[in-house]
């Protein structure tokens, strides 16, 4: 096979054209473009009562040139300086606004300058009115919109470069907003002539740092991210009125106590680092009056340089502090028992803190968890749920806690967090009367309501249940029946007796309905459209089938619209997968039918081909296990090649794909074993990989779900590096990255050595980088482009029928 696919490349190599700089974007198939530019669906809010439904209309893919205008990457962030806003590339902007009553069905459209674009939209806790910040010629600007439709805007000079700038205070009469400094100046200039090199140094003290984007690398960056990130707290009524919350500063994160009286903030300090993002910057946890008042500093943390590689490793001391929701002013937090080291072989990693305003009494201790601290989930004095996991054996713990006795924890549930079958759904959490989630007691407050995904192997069928205080059994009250996927989105009477949910199916596209619990037919709430009729027709069902040791194995196999087996016969295939890394080969082998969901493509979606006459099998599985405390990836290469046979095989047994006109492809993750597979078996015609790492060197302390080191792992994360075996790829492959590439890992110098690697040893490749795209590429010219690329490689190298014929002669010379 080898030989085959030597000769299909010399037969093609008359054919292969050179990409010179400065060409220009191709416009992607007709099918395609068209369907680019149906608008998208639009996005929902439901208010905190339940009433109503705030409908925002969606920008499409935005231009290349909204794309290109200048922006700063520093300390891990991407901001748009002309707006002190985040870059466009990190914000979905919306465009169009309404209010529809759910009982009613009455809608309300709300008025907007031409041409506003906005973002973060935030209904008050009362539910009576909406803000969100807008992007305008000067800057960013606060706006309140009431249900009745009135909109206006209330403050200019937002600071959004650390993200939402604004939340509302719990009475729902103000908002506390992150502000540009009135007085802050002129931005620092860089210097033409360096002032002296850039030194860092270490003295012997351990400090591994993951592959990250976009960090400060100089002074002179140091001066910059001080300049557009530093901001002024603002306390700012419904009229427009302000007056500044204490001291300037780069404030991350805030949030008001439920009582209204108290500030949470979180700021960052110096030192910085040149080799960690400003997640990791010394960081201030404090408390003020809600006018700005110190009151009590929770922690003054260092630069968290010193942690280990472990992906549950954290900071010492406190960390992730919130206010207690059902409290009128208790902080929380949680605190590493373990030095921040999980694999320190200790009973509990964590502990979860309590103190209450004033905050001069000792804190208290909530509980212990045997994991590391992920969430909890509040109700009352009577009930909380404390939520932890551990990545190394992917297990999940939940423990139920009385806030009114605290120390008592008692487990409710153990679980492997990615089986999907068994499970059991969260709480349903609902916004209180101050704004803060909390979860929604049953009538008789002997429980709580539960919703969950469903999982079977028939399908996904979302769920309502009650379950006791106790922890026991739940009961289950509504489930979604087929033929529709159909999720829970509120609960909208006091004994939870109707629902409003969101529903589809294969042939239906997503809308609002109300049911009763207890039967009957639904009442339409919304009537979104099919955004892409030109799919209607396509086909789609979940294949199961078996890897050779017996794993069950699934995908969704898509037929172009009017295919015909009989008629038509096989068609060239493309799988374009993601592997997935398990410690238990049940779970890994668990299948759920997909036939419920509405699937239409958007962006730079491969689907998009099924448009070209190209069979799809989306997502078939391709799972890594490492079971007993085995490491997954040190039989990586192995278990991939087993997936990927599997695979190929179920599509050709079914009639449906063309053994000899296989294609493989994937995005991030998937470029990496796709370019895997093309070294590594004779299974495909041509790959396409975009955005990929495939030289692991480069990510030398951990990279997707492997946490040991390159040094602890030298034989492994050279197996795994498709750029070791550089010289054995022989089928063509077209790699492409978007060149701003913000993704840890990703940096675009991965393609652009290994095109080098590939094109030194005679390979047939293509190496396409999209000026000014993140990882995910987002432009309008960009996505056309990436579907103009895959589109002509599959055409050019997998689709004709005659190279087919030369590839089974070759094979049979070899043989």
């Amino acid at each position: 096979m080898r030989a085959g696919a030597c000769l299909i490349a010399l037969l093609l190599a008359t054919t292969a054209t050179a990409q010179t700089p400065g060409t220009a974007y191709h416009r992607a198939p007709d099918a395609i473009a068209k369907a680019l530019e149906t608008p998208p669906t639009p996005g929902v809010a439901v208010s905190p009562d339940h009433r109503t439904l705030a409908i925002f209309g969606r920008e499409n893919l935005p231009s290349i040139a909204n794309l290109s205008k200048p922006i700063l990457r520093l300390g891990g962030y991407r901001i748009d300086p002309a707006t002190n806003g985040q870059a466009e590339v990190r914000v979905q902007w919306l465009n169009a606004l309404g209010f529809k009553d759910v009982s009613s069905g009455k809608t309300i459209q709300v008025k907007l300058p031409a041409g506003l674009r906005f973002a973060s939209p935030d209904w008050s806790p009362d539910g009576t009115r909406l803000a969100f910040y807008a992007q305008e010629p000067q800057g960013l600007s606060l706006w309140i919109v009431d249900r009745d439709g009135t909109a206006r805007s209330v403050l200019k000079g937002l600071n959004g470069s650390f993200g939402t700038p604004f939340a509302w205070t719990p009475d729902s009469k103000s908002l506390i907003v992150y502000t540009v400094p009135d007085d802050r100046g002129t931005a620092p200039e860089a210097s033409a002539t360096p002032v002296g090199p850039v030194i860092q140094e270490s003295a012997g003290r351990t400090s591994a740092a993951r592959t990250y984007e976009d960090l400060l690398g100089d002074a002179h960056d140091e001066a910059v991210f001080d300049y557009y990130f530093t901001g002024q707290l603002v306390r700012v009524d419904l009229a427009g009125m302000a007056r500044p919350i204490g001291k300037r500063g780069l404030v991350t994160d805030f949030s008001v106590s439920p009582d209204g009286r108290y500030l949470l903030t979180e700021r960052l300090k110096r030192p910085y680092s040149y080799l960690l993002p400003a997640s990791f910057f010394p960081t201030e946890i404090a408390v003020s009056t809600i006018d700005g008042q110190p009151v009590k500093t929770l922690v003054d943390r260092p630069l968290a340089d010193d942690l280990p590689v472990d992906f549950d490793a954290t900071v010492k001391g406190p960390r992730e502090a919130v206010w207690r929701s059902d409290a009128s002013a208790t902080l929380a937090w949680a605190e590493a028992l373990d030095g921040g080291n999980p694999r320190a072989k200790i009973a509990f990693h964590d502990k979860v803190m309590m103190q209450a305003a004033p905050f001069d009494a000792p804190p208290v201790e909530l509980a212990m968890t045997p994991a590391r601290y992920e969430t909890t989930l509040w109700g009352d004095d009577g009930f909380a749920l404390v939520i932890d996991g551990e990545w190394r054996s992917r297990t999940e713990h939940r423990l139920a806690v009385a806030p009114s006795r605290p120390g008592q924890a008692r487990t409710v549930l153990t679980r492997n967090y990615q089986d999907q079958y068994g499970d059991p759904g969260r709480p349903i959490v609902e916004e209180n009367a101050a704004g803060k989630p909390v979860m929604r007691f049953t009538p008789k407050h002997d429980g709580v309501y539960v919703t969950g995904n469903g999982a079977t192997k028939a399908g996904a069928f979302p769920f309502l249940a009650t379950m006791p205080l106790t922890g026991s059994e739940q009961t289950r009250l509504w489930t979604a029946k087929p033929p529709y996927y159909e999720t829970v989105v509120a609960l909208l009477d006091a004994n939870g007796g109707r629902i409003l949910t969101r529903r589809e199916s294969a042939k239906l596209a997503p809308n609002y309905m109300v049911r009763s619990v207890k039967g009957g037919s639904a009442k339409p709430v919304t009537a979104f459209a099919d955004p892409a009729p030109v799919f209607a027709g396509v086909t789609q069902r979940t294949i199961t089938y078996a890897r050779a040791d017996g794993l069950p194995l699934s995908g969704s196999l898509y037929l172009p619209a009017g295919y015909d087996a009989k008629r038509d016969g096989p068609l060239p295939t493309l799988l374009w997968a993601y592997p997935g890394e398990f410690t238990d080969a049940k779970v890994a082998g668990q299948t759920v039918d997909q036939g419920n969901r509405f699937v239409r493509p958007r962006g730079i979606s491969h689907l998009f081909l099924l448009t070209q006459g190209y069979a799809i099998l989306d997502n078939p599985a391709m799972p890594i296990i490492g079971e007993g405390g085995a490491e997954a990836n040190d039989t990586y290469i192995k278990q991939l090649q087993e997936d990927a046979q599997a695979a190929v095989d179920a599509v050709v047994k079914l009639g449906v794909g063309d053994r000899s006109r296989m294609a493989v492809g994937g995005h991030s993750y998937g470029a990496f074993m796709t370019a895997n597979l093309l070294a590594h078996t004779d299974l495909f015609r041509a790959g396409i990989a975009r955005s990929g790492a495939y030289n692991r060197t480069l990510t030398p302390f951990g990279f997707q779900a492997e946490q040991r080191t390159y040094w602890q792992a030298t034989p492994t994360y050279t197996e795994m590096s498709p750029f070791t075996y550089a010289d054995r790829i022989k089928a063509p492959i077209l790699l492409i990255h978007g060149g701003a590439d913000d993704n840890s890992g990703t940096f675009p110098i991965q393609s652009e050595r290994m095109y080098a690697a590939l094109k030194g040893n005679g390979a047939t490749v293509r190496y396409v980088v999209l000026p000014n795209e993140p990882h995910g590429y987002r432009a309008l010219e960009s996505t056309e482009e990436t579907l103009w690329q895959m589109t002509d490689w599959l055409d050019r190298y997998v689709k004709p029928k005659q190279l087919a014929a030369a590839t089974d002669a070759t094979t049979a010379v070899t043989k």
